[in-house]
């Protein structure tokens, strides 16, 4: 076997050419998935061949309507609430069980492998954004409780559960996806085995309802990785604000990718790739982004009103550089040198993090 340090440093093809790749995709244009009013939209390395680290989903549920029972093989998944109100239940492998309930601006996060089911609560519609630590991860790939009992054999169901056979008999034999029912009642009932044994760390984070993380003359940001949240260990979010105008300035994550869905607003994304490579993408409510980890970039609020993007990182612990703190840090007759410019107009630049540069 060779170096696999090595091989994982192998220039990728999509990133070494001459031009950059586009890293947009207009999420909520595509069709994806969909049964009445419910749908889910993906966009994975597929769909988008530079999210190789990331891929997100965009569902919406019609009360009464829930995803079945399923789990992810290949990736965890983590959850925004944009509206209306959820309802999940998630078994972790000691089989603790949890059931929680959510609002706008909540959020919930599913280690890889722990099987979940998700319900509309209410008589409105529940969207959200899901965002998945794996690129090649696919929404309508994952193992599903029907499609997997549907095709079991009988005779080994019935072994399996102690039942007969005939206990079986009408099960679908498709996997059913978004299964339609009653509304479910408003308090959490009992499950089958009877009272609940709480997982060691709960599986809710009440994003919006916190505090922002930083407030700037430019916007606001708020951001949860695992030091706050700590079942979070592959997923950071962040909701960043900016009024007309702003930037989130040039900057680089030395240790994520970073994905991004602009929930409302028009953004400009620049990336930075080296060797001379930028590009600039123009995004609108329901478009996604993502940039290469370690790639430079910024967003910027390039409409009339104020703009709100929801970010993901696949990483448990959030990195930034940001260039204006970067270039503070370093001695002054060394920036001089660098650049060819005089001492004096090297003194006139920040002298500590921008982070949001506001309008001018």
């Amino acid at each position: 076997m060779g170096d696999v340090s090595f091989q994982n440093n192998v220039p990728d093809p999509l990133l070494s050419g001459k031009e950059l790749p586009t890293f947009k995709f207009e999420l909520e244009k595509s069709k994806g998935k969909v049964l009445g009013n419910s749908f889910g939209k993906e966009v994975t390395a597929e769909q988008l061949p530079i999210s190789k680290g990331i891929a997100g989903v965009s569902m919406q549920l019609e009360p009464g309507v829930m995803r079945e029972l399923h789990w992810h093989a290949t990736a965890a998944e983590w959850a925004f609430v944009l509206k209306g109100r959820v309802r999940t239940t998630v078994i972790n492998p000691a089989g603790q069980g949890e059931t929680n309930d959510f609002d706008p601006g909540d959020i919930w996060y599913f280690p890889r492998g722990h099987p979940h089911v998700l319900e509309c609560l209410g008589n409105e519609p529940t969207h959200f954004i899901l965002i998945f630590d794996n690129g090649y991860f696919s929404e309508f790939g994952t193992f599903s409780i029907t499609d997997w009992i549907g095709h079991a054999p009988k005779s080994l169901l019935a072994k399996n559960f102690g039942l007969p056979e005939s206990a079986f008999d009408g099960f679908p034999k498709q996997e059913v996806y978004f299964a339609r029912g009653a509304i479910p009642p408003e308090q959490i009932p009992e499950n089958l085995q009877g009272p609940r044994v709480a997982p060691p760390h709960t599986h809710k984070f009440r994003m919006l309802s916190e505090a922002p993380h930083g407030v700037f003359k430019g916007g606001r940001e708020w951001r949860v990785d695992s030091t706050r949240f700590p079942i979070s260990t592959t997923i950071t979010g962040v909701i960043l604000d900016l009024e007309p105008g702003a930037l989130r300035e040039l900057h680089w994550h030395p240790n994520a990718d970073e994905w991004q869905y602009v929930i409302e607003g028009d953004v400009s994304v620049t990336m930075f790739g080296a060797h001379g490579r930028f590009r600039t993408e123009l995004l609108h409510a329901g478009d996604v982004s993502y940039i290469p980890q370690g790639y430079g970039h910024s967003i910027e609020n390039v409409g009339s009103e104020p703009s709100r993007i929801l970010i993901g990182f696949n990483t448990g612990i959030y990195e930034s550089i940001d260039l204006s703190s970067w270039i503070a840090g370093n001695p002054v007759e060394v920036l001089a040198t660098n650049f060819n410019k005089p001492e004096s107009l090297i003194r006139s630049f920040p002298r500590k993090d921008v982070f949001i540069a506001p309008s001018e």
